[in-house]
């Protein structure tokens, strides 16, 4: 058995080499053993975990779900101690710095933890900070808690159909923050002029130009008052644009953020420092014109990597603490998979909502917002995109260039930057990537886990016409749990009735790319893939159960341009080629039965089936 030293336990738990001797000397850590006198501790031994309780009882604490305040999660919830993230930042101290990452990985969370920790605050807000990992590492850290003053905006709801609505709601959003800041009218450091315009600001009367220096002018007015430079903080900062781009007014509001950037974060005497966070760069729209100053900090970058979304060892102790320990397994295979930097990191949303729906896996986080753009992506995907989300779905990598600066106008423009949006957005990860000098990269991706795939099937679903996709594909799915084949061969039929003129050519390849959009319905319940080796063939379509109380199905399809052919006949020869090339091999040594054997054959807008259970060798279907 392979054995840790104190020093090597340390490093991979993150805990003082101390801890890790009070733990062995106490057996909380089993199967270590004093060699001289020194600790070893078993290469496999589980991590240690503290137990989360409330105070003031022993029940424990309820999970975060929804709460994105610092103050409230860490006096109230289950947290994640993320303090570590502002060591890291002040031991670089960048003038500002973006954060990109996907939705619900934590961003918010995290800038109102740094809100709380800078801000000069009436009240004592160290007593938040006391019992978390940051205040262990030293007077250097702890001197700058409570000393800034902080200007904090979140463009998180500014979703408008329209850029009149986006544009009221950018400016309520500052006129809170200058509300926020009243003692500033009648601050006796700034100057008439200075009052005046905070005036206007916080009466709502300020036109576009004026807004857009508004925080150029809230950090000089905070700098004067307290004598200290203004921290900046903006969250989800490309939220409006992102609505821009999909309601058509991206123009007016790329405009009027990279003038309100300019004045914040360009050369401005007044800034301590500045953070921002958003899902995309946004580089090329000239948002960031000119400004040296800016570290931006993507899901390629190593440095605060583990910091946005959680660790394999913190959901290890999240499972732990609630008595879940034997679900590490099923929530890897839903939520894992995601790689910021040299990290895996786990999707932190899905992972609070799994464990607190009693670990009942779910595609949470596809409902947290919009899959527009996905939607948009493959509904006008070329023949080419449409042949790597097929590969994607079934499991396999895509090599492609990354452009980390990917903007949307470029979505249908570029090839290359569909796959950059889908991985900077979360659709993706990187299973690999190799550096360009350009500062990009070369990436092989692939789908993160079993939660996105869901999304991805469930977008493949809504590209099938509205009046017939879901239905048709619910129907097709009854009509499989039921073994129905009258039913599963009518649904078929009435589909290519209703779409099938739509297609200028019609091929096995597009009969299959139908029967794998319809079951994708069947993901929860079935791995589906297709073209794959197995027994002395390659079959068209298979369907693997997760769980042993459900058949299996191998679908064999044929296709003919003859309109006289017997379709029967084409269908018992896809039947019968199921049989002689064993497709069903790898299913039968995996224990699976019944396995359903589904020859298809189509000509235009028909379809006959023919169908064969290995059960017996008894047709099951009528």
């Amino acid at each position: 058995m392979a054995f840790l030293s104190v020093k090597e336990a340390s490093v991979k738990w993150n805990l003082s080499a101390r801890r890790i001797q009070q733990l062995c000397r106490s057996g909380k850590l089993e199967g270590a053993v004093m060699q001289g006198r020194s600790w070893k501790i078993p290469e496999d031994a589980d991590f240690p975990v503290r137990e989360k309780k409330s105070p003031a009882s022993d029940r424990l604490l309820p999970l975060p779900v929804g709460v994105s305040g610092y103050i409230e999660t860490v006096t109230g919830y289950y947290y994640v101690d993320k303090t570590l993230f502002i060591k890291s930042f002040v031991d670089t101290r960048p003038k500002v710095s973006l954060f990109t990452r996907p939705r619900r990985f934590g961003k918010t969370l995290n800038m109102d933890m740094l809100k709380v920790f800078f801000e000069k605050s009436p009240d004592d807000t160290s007593v938040y900070f006391k019992d978390r990992a940051i205040w262990k590492c030293g007077s250097t850290y702890r001197n700058m808690q409570g000393k800034y003053p902080v200007i904090f905006l979140s463009f998180k709801d500014v979703k408008y159909s329209e850029w009149k609505q986006a544009f009221k709601d950018l400016a309520e959003n500052i006129r809170a923050e200058y509300a926020r800041h009243s003692l500033l009218m009648e601050s006796a450091q700034c100057s008439s002029f200075e009052r005046e315009y905070y005036r206007k600001i916080y009466a709502g009367t300020a036109d576009e130009v004026e807004l857009s220096k508004s925080l150029a002018m809230l950090s000089a007015m905070l700098h004067k008052h307290y004598g200290m430079p203004a921290v900046i903080i903006i969250d989800e900062y490309d939220t409006p644009i992102q609505q821009g781009y999909s309601c058509g007014y991206y123009e007016n509001v790329t405009g009027f953020i990279r003038n309100l950037f300019s004045g914040a974060f360009k050369d401005n005497p007044h800034l301590a420092f500045g953070f921002m966070t958003g899902i995309l760069r946004v580089a090329k729209e000239s948002i960031f014109s000119g400004m040296n100053n800016l570290k931006v900090n993507t899901i390629m970058d190593d440095r605060f990597s583990e910091y946005f979304g959680f660790t394999r060892q913190e959901v290890l102790e999240m499972l732990s603490c609630y008595g879940k320990k034997e679900k590490a397994e099923e929530i890897c295979a839903w939520y894992d998979g995601y790689r910021f930097g040299n990290s895996d990191i786990f999707n932190p949303w899905s992972v609070i909502n799994y464990i607190d729906e009693n670990c009942f896996p779910k595609a949470f986080w596809q409902s947290t917002g919009s899959n527009e753009i996905i939607r948009e992506i493959i509904q006008k995907a070329s023949p080419d995109i449409t042949e790597n989300l097929r590969r994607l779905l079934q499991g396999e990598t895509v090599t492609t260039y990354v452009d980390t600066g990917v903007i949307y106008p470029e979505i249908h423009n570029n090839p290359s930057s569909i796959y950059s949006f889908l991985l900077m957005a979360g659709y993706l990860k990187n299973a690999e990537i190799i550096p360009q000098n350009d500062g990009n990269y070369i990436c092989k991706v692939s789908i993160p886990n079993r939660e996105i795939r869901f999304v991805y099937e469930k977008e493949i679903i809504a590209r099938l016409p509205a009046e017939y996709g879901e239905s048709t594909a619910a129907a097709i799915q009854q009509a499989l749990y039921e073994k129905n084949s009258v039913r599963l061969q009518k649904s078929i039929e009435d589909y290519l009735l209703q779409t099938i003129s739509s297609f200028d050519t019609s091929g096995e390849a597009f009969y299959q790319g139908l029967m794998l959009g319809f079951c994708a319905v069947l993901n929860n319940q079935y791995a589906v893939k297709s073209i794959r080796e197995s027994g002395a063939g390659r079959f068209d379509i298979r369907l693997f159960p997760f769980s042993a109380d459900l058949p299996g199905f191998i679908f064999e399809l044929k296709y003919t341009k003859n309109e006289k052919e017997d379709l029967e006949k084409l269908a018992e020869n896809a039947l019968c080629q199921i049989r002689r090339k064993q497709y069903q091999a790898e299913m039968t040594q995996a224990g699976i039965h019944p396995i359903l054997c589904i020859g298809i054959a189509f000509c235009g807008k028909r379809a006959v089936i023919r169908t064969e259970s290995d059960e017996n060798s008894e047709k099951i279907f009528t």
